[in-house]
């Protein structure tokens, strides 16, 4: 049966979301606000973050904190700089959705450009471990935390013409994996998601003929990425998941497990 969050699921937790600004990220940090959580917003674009923060003042939800940086250009240094006034701001950190990632064009892999090949992987690969490492010790902080990482299917099954783009969603579910195993006997779980197609800027610079009408909304990722982010997913490390997956329901299940 489908998953009913409830309303003060995330209460008093503190969640990173990037690229918050749009799309998936956006999403999210509205569903999570909207069940409780302090949200700090990460992206580039100010103006972005700052109809987020409003979005989610109007709706009543806990005020959110705005840290605006380009992961392009984005260092070891920077993170360990926003962790620290994180650690001031908040004291610890109970999660962290990576949602931001780069895809400037398809191409074959003759033609692909090194430049921008290590862009991409700075934004989609790089930038996660630096943010995560950086975060650790206030992960470690929580009672209960989680990592998450937005994949997709061409990180779990290479295709054509898809480069840094899927090499790095791959780069993704290795870390996941690795990172999951070495926290296996703490308080912090690490997963992956894969979306699925999905009504975003991304998705329309991959599919520019893709009708999106066709596409589910970002909105329709929120019951599961609550799920991971909230106490329900307790005992879920390591695992890569897709939309449609259904991991509280098991057969002939009432509903969501309870939490631990």
């Amino acid at each position: 049966m489908p998953y009913t969050p409830g309303h003060d699921l995330l209460k008093e937790r503190v969640i990173i979301v990037t690229g918050a600004g749009d799309g998936i990220g956006r999403a999210t940090a509205l569903a999570a606000a909207a069940h409780g959580a302090t949200v700090v917003l990460l992206g580039r674009t100010v103006a972005k973050l700052e109809a987020v923060y409003d979005a989610i003042e109007r709706a009543g939800g806990a005020q959110p904190a705005i840290y605006p940086i380009d992961f392009e250009g984005a260092t070891a240094h920077d993170f360990a700089v926003m962790a620290e006034r994180l650690d001031q701001a908040f004291g610890r950190l109970d999660g962290i959705v990576h949602c931001a990632a780069s895809l400037p064009y398809l191409s074959r892999i003759d033609d692909y450009e090194p430049e921008v090949w290590g862009k991409v992987l700075q934004v989609s690969l790089s930038v996660p471990f630096m943010l995560t490492q950086a975060c650790l010790p206030l992960l470690r902080r929580s009672a209960d935390a989680s990592v998450v990482f937005l994949s997709d299917s061409v990180g779990r099954h290479g295709r054509a013409y898809w480069g840094a783009y899927g090499v790095a969603k791959f780069g993704l579910e290795g870390f996941m994996q690795t990172l999951a195993d070495e926290l296996a006997h703490s308080h912090i779980r690490v997963n992956s998601l894969d979306p699925g197609p999905t009504r975003t800027t991304l998705r329309a610079q991959a599919y520019p003929a893709e009708n999106p009408a066709h596409l589910k909304p970002p909105e329709a990722l929120a019951p599961l990425l609550l799920w991971l982010l909230g106490p329900d997913s307790l005992g879920t490390t390591g695992a890569a998941l897709s939309h449609g997956d259904e991991p509280w329901t098991e057969p002939g299940d009432g509903g969501p497990p309870a939490a631990a």
